[in-house]
């Protein structure tokens, strides 16, 4: 009967069901470690498909949460300033102090969640996000802030649990859906917001947050722990108290020297801000910046548009957006057609470098200046039909994903064993210009207009396009010149095999985060007991 019922709870919890193990002697490794075996159901890469990819989109569905409310006031900024009697920046605010808590986050966090684990972060950090939205409905600054701090940890989460459930030829198309959910969230924002205004005002769209948040907490409790030392730890400490005979002294692999939570905080303090200014790490986090800076630009740019000029309502007007979804639809098509180029040179014995990973970044950098040209000019005039503009908006966002998951990805081969840290760096550097767009992007475009401003952002972006051909071309001459930067292939390989997802305590917020993009294989696992 005991075992039925665990076996029933192992469906519903998704964690599979392996019984007490009380009387079981652990697996060793050569070392003499507590270790998994290889058909260990206790190792989340063992476990059925269907469980790993339901898990996978839960903790997806956790991090698009925060995606989602990072631009919900931008729909609903001048019921803001109606009812607060504030300027548009001060409106404003409500997204940047969210995002600037996007910076704090992942350095709290990410060391909590090496010690801990992942599901107890998941557990704790989104019930205060969840309390704090909830502020939000009130005039609180602070308070949206503090929800920024603390959603910041799922999406820093996640994908180290992408890494902890799939092996690297596997994970493709697991980290593709959190890029693609990553993109997606923010431009859903306004939508909504926009259209709860025009029958109610912006607490509404704080709101429907609430709601989204309340459903994913039901299936927040599904998670199990994933984070693979956490497990074995546990499994350590069950072989000392079972009583079997030569097992009282059991450990897993690293825990007899791990280092103490206040050094791992301090390498995550310090580490980021060190590698941030290394060249790759420096222009690439520049490009990042602009990257994101724009991306919520856009979220005023577009009522300036289609409200503003072309006379549609506040709803309505933010239906463009929507373009935005299709184009990073369109971009993650190209990863993954990328992802099959790689597998395939990959299997043909052919060296992967680095700078392979530039090629979508030289596609989507030519790409970026072009269709915001495109975009600046065609919604300069009303006499071009909407859908002109539109459909620039989409290509112009599957350019910027790509630009973005391809540096991504360079930026974690290129240093390896230092990715969760120069990500971390990288992270700081898009969120704050993601959080200082609602600040001026207003009164540029009606200074510039929106032609003028768009060809500022244009010519950035045409300078900006250089980075990725120069690394393309010059990137392992620099590499040498570095510090911190791997620079042979095998090198690179065995880093790869042996990175822990947690860098000495900074999470790969999105090491992973487009990941490791190469095409999963099919692989055949056993289901779970």
């Amino acid at each position: 009967m005991t075992a039925q019922v665990g076996r029933a709870l192992s469906y519903v919890t998704f964690k599979p069901d392996i019984g007490t193990g009380k009387h079981e002697a652990p697996y060793l490794n050569e070392e003499g470690y507590v270790d998994f075996s290889p058909d260990d159901l206790e190792n989340p890469r063992n476990w059925s498909l269907k469980r790993r990819w339901a898990i996978t989109c839960i903790a997806v569905v956790l991090a698009m949460n925060g995606n989602f409310a990072s631009s919900i006031f931008s729909g609903s900024i001048d019921s803001v300033m109606e009812e607060f009697g504030v300027s548009e920046v001060a409106a404003s605010l409500t997204t940047t102090m969210f995002l600037l808590g996007f910076c704090a986050g992942p350095f709290v966090f990410a060391p909590l969640s090496e010690f801990y684990g992942r599901r107890w972060i998941f557990y704790i950090t989104f019930l205060a996000y969840m309390a704090f939205s909830f502020l939000c409905a009130f005039p609180t600054n602070f308070g949206r802030f503090l929800a920024g701090v603390f959603i910041s940890a799922p999406l820093s989460t996640t994908p180290g649990v992408l890494v902890d459930l799939w092996d690297p030829i596997e994970r493709g198309n697991a980290t593709g859906i959190f890029s693609l959910a990553s993109w997606v969230g923010p431009s859903l924002g306004p939508v909504v917001s926009g259209f709860v205004q025009l029958k109610k005002n912006w607490r509404w769209g704080m709101y429907s947050v609430l709601w989204l948040g309340a459903l994913t907490v039901l299936l927040m409790f599904l998670i199990p722990e994933t984070h693979a030392p956490t497990i074995l730890a546990k499994k350590a400490e069950r072989a000392r108290k079972s009583g079997i005979a030569g097992y009282e002294k059991a450990i897993m692999e690293g825990e007899e020297d791990k280092p103490s939570l206040a050094h791992v905080y301090k390498l995550a303090l310090t580490r980021p801000w060190i590698l941030m200014f290394d060249l790759i790490s420096l222009l690439c986090s520049i490009y990042t910046c602009i990257v994101f800076t724009l991306q919520f630009m856009l979220f005023s740019i577009y009522p300036i548009v289609f409200r503003d000029m072309r006379g549609w309502n506040a709803g309505v007007s933010q239906l463009p957006l929507l373009g935005q979804v299709v184009g990073a639809v369109l971009g993650a098509i190209v990863i993954f057609v990328d992802s099959e180029r790689r597998r395939s040179k990959d299997a043909a014995g052919k060296t992967l470098l680095p700078e392979d990973r530039l090629l979508m970044a030289m596609f989507g950098g030519v790409a970026f200046p072009i269709t915001m040209f495109w975009l600046a000019w065609s919604a300069n005039y009303n006499a071009v039909p909407w859908i002109v503009p539109t459909l620039a908006g989409t290509f112009l966002s599957a350019a910027l994903m790509l630009v973005y998951v391809a540096i991504i990805n360079y930026l974690t081969d290129t240093y390896a064993q230092y990715a969760a840290s120069v990500i971390a760096a990288n992270t700081v550097a898009r969120s704050a210009g993601s959080a200082a767009a609602p600040l001026f992007t207003t009164q540029m475009f009606t200074s510039l207009g929106v032609g003028g401003g768009g060809s500022l952002i244009g010519g950035v972006a045409t300078l900006l396009a250089l980075i990725p051909f120069v690394f393309f071309w010059y990137g392992a001459r620099i590499r040498r010149k570095s510090k911190y930067a791997l620079v042979e292939p095998d090198q690179m390989e065995k880093m790869d095999e042996e990175a822990d997802p947690t860098d000495y305590g900074v999470q790969a917020e999105e090491t992973q985060h487009a990941g490791d993009m190469d095409e999963p294989a099919q692989s055949k696992r056993s289901e779970d007991v």
